[in-house]
């Protein structure tokens, strides 16, 4: 059987002025499906065009209406937004200074209450998770004591210790006393954290130190006490961990709930451990030198998390 064929015809037969076309004069359209961010239904409609010409639509399956944007659910601010301001906070930023550094890369002003919900909402988020990694730390620790006026009649004493090898703050623990039973409690969240015991921990004079870490250790490790302290030939490791753990205090000003003060100080330390790189550890993060598998590399997949997505593109 013979086939047959339709003639082959020339585009320039048919268009006889045509001219030739570049690879970059083609230009392709995306498809994008809309889903709803409440339910994930397909099943939406347009709603209208509002503020600064963000396309709204309506899901038919629940009857909620939501923004076309990568906000989040019941939000209006996107991840991107989000993530920046609390960077920005545990960096050192004052509320009203991030909202003008929103202002001046975004051109969005959140109120003060909006930057601090975001705050606390996802550094609960970050602190869950991180109980979880694991990490691979040395046995040389250093653990430090500093004070903080939370108010205008409560100082409290904020306790860390550091892993020398990695820089990874194992835990930090918040008192308004510096007794044993503090110290003891700074030492067993390390070691519940590290997952063993150190070789040797260098602290201050306090006395506290003695009995805390012989009652959380034993006599399997050794407790050195004094300074300046010669950590393995390295004299300015501990002037190094002081700094950054004062840095921190521009982010405690003006805590005066005990409890929102554990929060934000849990959540310092998961800005210090795990998204912010170290210069002394070629740009890795403690977490990346101690190979913890924390799930978030940044405090944008934080806020992203278990946030379905609003349009999926192809």
């Amino acid at each position: 059987m013979t086939n047959t064929y339709p003639p082959l015809v020339r585009v320039c037969d048919v268009f006889p002025t045509c001219q030739t076309v570049t690879l970059e004069q083609v230009s392709y359209t995306t498809t994008c499906e809309v889903v709803c961010k409440f339910c994930g239904s397909k099943n939406v409609v347009k709603n209208g065009v509002r503020t600064k010409g963000i396309q709204y639509y309506k899901c038919r399956s629940c009857g909620r209406a939501f923004a076309g944007n990568d906000a989040l659910e019941g939000m209006k601010y996107s991840p991107e937004r989000i993530a920046s301001a609390i960077s920005l906070f545990y960096d050192g930023l004052s509320i009203d200074a991030i909202r003008r550094q929103l202002k001046s890369l975004y051109g969005v002003e959140p109120s003060d209450s909006t930057v601090y919900e975001w705050i606390l909402r996802f550094t609960k988020v970050a602190v869950s998770e991180a109980k979880y990694s694991n990490i691979k730390v040395g046995s040389i620790w250093i653990a430090d004591e500093t004070v903080l006026r939370l108010d205008q009649d409560v100082n409290a004493w904020f306790w860390d210790i550091i892993d020398s090898k990695t820089r990874f703050l194992l835990a930090s623990h918040m008192s308004l006393q510096r007794t044993t039973k503090d110290a003891q409690a700074l030492m067993g969240k390390a070691l519940e954290r590290a997952g063993k015991s150190p070789r040797v921990i260098y602290t201050d004079k306090l006395a506290a130190y003695l009995d805390g870490i012989e009652l959380t250790f034993g006599a399997d490790t050794q407790h050195k006490q004094g300074g300046p302290f010669n950590i393995e030939k390295n004299t300015n490791l501990i002037e190094r961990f002081h700094g950054t753990i004062k840095a921190r205090t521009k982010v405690m000003r003006g805590m005066h709930n005990p409890q929102t003060a554990m929060l934000i100080m849990d959540g310092w330390l998961i800005n210090y451990n795990f998204f912010r790189p170290h210069e002394a550890l070629l740009d890795k993060t403690p977490a990346q030198v101690a190979k913890a598998d924390y799930p978030y590399k940044g405090w944008k997949d934080v806020v992203m998390a278990n946030n379905p997505k609003v349009e999926t593109c192809r």
